[in-house]
This record gives C-alpha cells, sequence and structure tokens, in this order.
C-alpha cells in the first residue's frame, strides 16, 4: 500500500471505527481510468406496485455518473423460476424490463439469473422455456459470453446448472478463453452467483465449482482481476490470491419491500441496502468498486 492512501485511510479508520464501504485500500492517484462501468444486478423488476417507478428512479441515479456502460447481474425480472408462475406473468415481467432498460442508451450486458428463467413452461419444445427465452430477452449473444472493451477483457458465466456450477461445455470455453488471452490481460468476470464470498457461511448460494475456478484463475493470475457477482442481495468483498471478489447487494434490496425482523433497516435485506456498484478500471489492472446505498 502506498504511504499516502495509508495515512488517509488510517484517518478514516480512526475517525469512524470502519472503511467507507468500497473504500479501495490501494487506490491509484494521479491515474484516470480507461473505463468507468456500473454493475447492477438483482433488480428482480415487476409489474405489481410501484415497482417499475422505484426502479426507474434508481437507474436515474445510476446513470447520473459518467459511465461507459452497464453490467446487469442477473435476476433482472422479480421470478419465472416458482412452480406457480404462468405464461402471461413471465411475458408481462419481461416487458417491464424492456421499459426499464430502454431508459437508457448504453449497452447493457446481462448474465442470466436463476429467477429469469421459466422451468415450468408446458414443455422442453415450448420457445419460452429454459435460458434460450432469457437469451433472447436480455438481448445477449449466449448463455455465456465475453467481449473486450479499451484493453479490458470481460466474462460473462452461466452458473444455473445442477449445483451451481459450470456445466462441462462452459468450462472448457472458459479454460480456451483464459489460454487464448494475451499475457497481463486484465479480466473480469461476472456471474449471478458469487465464485467466492463471506456470506456463504451463512446464506448459502456461493458457486459449487469455486474450487475449480480458484485453480483455474491461479494458473492465470497474471490476468484475472476481479470477480462480480450479486443473487446474496447482501454486500461483501473478499480477496485471494490477488484476485477481488465482489459480490455487490443487490438493487431491490429486500425485493422491493419493507423488510422483515432481520432487515436492520426498512428495505435493506439482513445488513444490507439497495443499491448498486460503480466501478473504476485502469490499464495496468487496477480496480476500484465502489457500492452506492439507494434509499427507496
Amino acid at each position: 500500500m502506498e504511504r499516502r492512501n495509508f495515512l488517509r485511510n488510517s484517518v478514516l479508520l480512526g475517525a469512524t471505527g470502519v472503511l467507507p464501504v468500497g473504500a479501495a485500500l490501494s487506490a491509484p492517484t494521479g491515474e484516470k481510468p480507461v473505463l468507468t462501468i456500473a454493475h447492477i444486478t438483482d433488480v428482480h423488476i415487476t409489474a405489481g406496485g410501484d415497482v417499475p417507478e422505484r426502479a426507474d428512479k434508481c437507474l436515474k441515479e445510476v446513470l447520473k455518473h459518467k459511465i461507459d456502460f452497464i453490467l446487469n447481474g442477473g435476476d433482472s425480472i422479480g421470478d419465472a423460476s416458482y412452480d406457480n408462475v404462468q405464461r402471461n406473468q413471465v411475458t408481462e415481467q419481461w416487458a417491464v424490463w424492456d421499459k426499464f432498460v430502454g431508459k437508457t442508451d448504453l449497452n447493457v450486458y446481462s448474465c442470466i439469473g436463476n429467477h429469469d428463467i421459466w422451468w415450468k413452461a408446458p414443455d422442453e419444445q415450448d420457445e419460452m422455456y429454459g435460458k434460450p427465452y432469457v437469451v433472447k430477452r436480455l438481448k445477449i449473444p449466449n448463455r455465456y459470453y465475453s467481449f473486450s472493451k479499451k484493453k479490458w477483457h470481460f466474462i460473462i458465466l452461466d452458473g444455473n446448472s445442477s449445483g451451481i456450477k459450470l456445466d462441462p461445455e462452459q468450462m472448457s470455453w472458459l479454460e480456451k478463453e483464459l489460454e487464448g488471452l494475451r499475457a497481463n490481460t486484465p479480466v473480469l468476470i461476472m456471474s449471478h452467483y458469487p465464485i467466492l464470498t463471506v456470506t456463504n457461511t451463512w446464506e448459502g448460494g456461493q458457486h459449487g465449482d469455486h474450487k475449480e475456478l480458484k485453480k483455474l484463475f491461479y494458473k492465470h493470475r497474471d490476468k484475472v482481476r476481479v470477480c462480480l457477482s450479486g443473487h446474496q442481495h447482501l454486500l461483501d468483498e473478499a480477496v485471494y490470491n490477488g484476485v477481488k471478489y465482489h459480490c455487490n447487494g443487490s438493487m431491490s434490496g429486500f425485493w422491493w419491500g419493507k423488510g422483515d425482523e432481520k432487515s436492520a433497516q426498512p428495505y435493506f435485506y439482513q445488513e444490507s441496502s439497495p443499491g448498486y456498484a460503480l466501478l473504476k478500471l485502469y490499464e495496468d489492472g487496477k480496480v476500484e468498486n465502489q457500492y452506492i446505498h439507494l434509499t427507496s
């Protein structure tokens, strides 16, 4: 850690007892990021009540920042996965989502969340069954994919397989994807489920293949810099083998509700407020992740 950052953070810690959410212990100084992006996740948008209006208000807050694009971590709609969900409910939720993302001209790169998938379609031949329909509604090229921007490489994963794992086809693709990148290419990986998370000890939901991914990331430790996730609706961060893992809460908080007896404050899920993250990515691979709280 640079001495000036150590002293600055020591003052903050001494004054408040905690560091600000998203404080970067080794934040670059005097540099400009090559990319500034927003990470939203678990929007869980529905047509019910005042949710669309509140979601629009949250998106306006995101768009106040000068950002290059948006990463959406999945669970975009309220829910399509429960047994009693009917076709009209699924299409209605996606229609609300379309209006929501239509409020911005920025590119929105999404991954598939577990609540986005309608498994209870009449049969597997139904056009709305499973992941292909979600790929279509999210306007993404595939259930997993990659792209590059300003020397950074972005990998979007689909962990919605039995055991919350990458299926063999996808794991093979990921291995080849990382192998094919030039040395020291900075990589950001986004998944719906956390690959490594603090909150898994009491909430569950971590990738079942986290050991295999840890080994793969160590092999490519000159490349993999940061992993983003959601799913938990809880805010946490971890660092292991030089990779930063940010589980960036949720935009919907307590699914747009006021919470329950476990909620620390109204609209919180446990101790985590609704929010989104602002990430600054630097040419040399440094990352700043700042979680911004939203009031519902």
